[in-house]
């Protein structure tokens, strides 16, 4: 629980992430939420300040950096579009910007990764729903390759930052945002749910709608698997300015998930849903306007 009236700045911040275990050369993932960290003189900046001096020149900071705005099934777009007649619907979509990694902005991830993505020297993937931006040396190999029919995946950010045996550190949020467990859901057993994602983009051909199938990732647990993670001696917890803030490996997070998974996860029987099923085409562009 927060502690509320709590002024901190980014020495007393650099202080807290220090005694958390944040230090030189790693590469650390962050999800955040700014307000539960008290007033933070200096916004956003001192916090990204304060995590890079800790991590210094070898360091690498990743954070989510979501366009969930550019999609037709997501909950935005869907409140967004609530009660709208089929006129007012297809001026909507019409009107909705293709993703572009260099200016789109973020949806719902908070302050801080909208800082770090606009950082000079910041790089962010190419996927037009669930980016990651990074700065720092592996900034390249963290983001770069994002296939567009992979969400979460093995060609996703989440996966590189597995292998560069990344850390993750919440800061006043709880496992529910926790991203890496998505990962878990590409390899725990059998052929976990698909369906079909679209958003907008333009590869230079002009705007059009894109589709593909992929995971049906789905967060509804991730509080009771973390509250099961938490228990396993894995992570690190203290506080952060105002807020609570916990530490630990992403690999034994994804790794402990997958086991989860496997035992509190029914896997996908019966066959997929027509519009669902895959094809040789793992995406499609339509309706260019």
């Amino acid at each position: 629980m927060a502690i509320p009236g709590l002024t901190t700045d980014r020495a007393r911040l650099a202080s807290d992430l220090a005694a958390l275990g944040v230090g030189a050369g790693q590469v650390v993932l962050v999800h955040s939420a700014l307000s539960r960290l008290g007033h933070v003189e200096g916004g956003p900046a001192a916090v990204v300040a304060a995590l890079r001096e800790l991590l210094g020149h070898d360091g690498t900071l990743a954070v989510p950096s979501g366009t969930s705005a550019n999609s037709d099934t997501s909950p935005h777009y869907l409140r967004a579009t609530a009660g709208m007649s089929l006129t007012e619907l297809a001026r909507y979509r019409s009107a909705m910007p293709a993703y572009d990694p260099r200016s789109t902005p973020t949806t719902a991830m908070g302050r801080i990764p909208e800082y770090v993505r606009t950082l000079p020297g910041a790089l962010r993937s190419a996927h037009p729903h669930t980016s990651f931006a990074a700065i720092g040396p592996r900034a390249a190999a963290i983001t770069g390759g994002h296939a567009r029919d992979c969400l979460l995946g093995e060609r996703s950010p989440l996966a590189r930052l597995y292998d560069a045996g990344a850390l993750v550190l919440l800061l006043g949020v709880g496992y529910d945002k926790c991203s890496a467990f998505h990962l878990a859901e590409y390899r725990y057993i059998g052929d976990p749910p698909r369906r079909s994602y679209r958003g907008v983009i333009d590869d230079g051909r002009g705007r059009g709608w894109y589709e593909f199938v992929d995971v049906n990732v789905d967060a509804s647990d991730f509080e009771a698997l973390g509250a099961d993670f938490d228990r396993t001696g894995a992570v690190r917890r203290g506080w952060a300015g105002a807020a609570q803030a916990r530490f630990f490996p992403l690999a034994a997070a994804v790794d402990y998930a997958v086991g989860w998974f496997t035992t509190h996860r029914r896997p996908a029987t019966g066959p997929t849903r027509p519009a669902d099923r895959p094809t040789r085409r793992t995406g499609r562009v339509h309706s260019r306007t």
